[in-house]
C-alpha cells in the first residue's frame, strides 16, 4: 500500500525559507520520479516540481522556479522541497506523490496528508 507522509511546514515570513520532506513506502521509490503539488485556499490543486528517478531530471513550475528546489535521497525514501524566498502566494498545503508531473486530477492509488505552509507578515 502506497504511504506518503508529508512534513516541514509551518508558518514563515515572506523572504523566509523551508524544507518540506515527503517520505514514501509501499513502492519501489527509487524507480518512480516524484511531483510535489500544492492547493492554496480556494484554489485548485497544481503541480509545483518533479524529479526523476535518479534525481537527474528536475522541472518546476514558472511561479516558483529559481525559488524552489526538489530533491530526493533515494536510500531514504523520501522526496524534498526546499522554499527559499516565500512569498504570501506560495500559502498552500503541499502534497507529494509518484509519477512525472502527472496532472492533479489523476487517479492517484493515493495522497498524504499534505503539511501547510503559512507564508505572512
Amino acid at each position: 500500500q502506497v504511504q506518503l507522509v508529508e512534513s516541514g511546514g509551518g508558518l514563515v515570513q515572506p523572504g523566509g525559507s523551508l524544507t518540506l520532506s515527503c517520505a514514501a513506502s509501499g513502492f519501489t521509490f527509487s524507480t518512480y520520479p516524484m511531483t510535489w503539488y500544492r492547493q492554496g485556499p480556494g484554489k485548485e490543486r497544481e503541480l509545483v516540481a518533479a524529479i526523476s528517478n535518479g534525481g537527474v531530471s528536475t522541472n518546476y513550475a514558472e511561479s516558483v522556479k529559481g525559488r524552489f528546489t526538489i530533491s530526493r535521497d533515494n536510500a531514504k525514501n523520501t522526496v524534498y522541497l526546499r522554499m527559499n524566498s516565500l512569498k504570501p502566494e506560495d500559502t498552500a498545503v503541499y502534497y507529494c506523490n509518484r509519477g512525472w508531473l502527472r496532472p492533479p486530477g489523476f487517479k492517484f492509488s493515493s495522497w498524504g496528508q499534505g503539511t501547510q505552509v503559512n507564508v505572512s507578515s
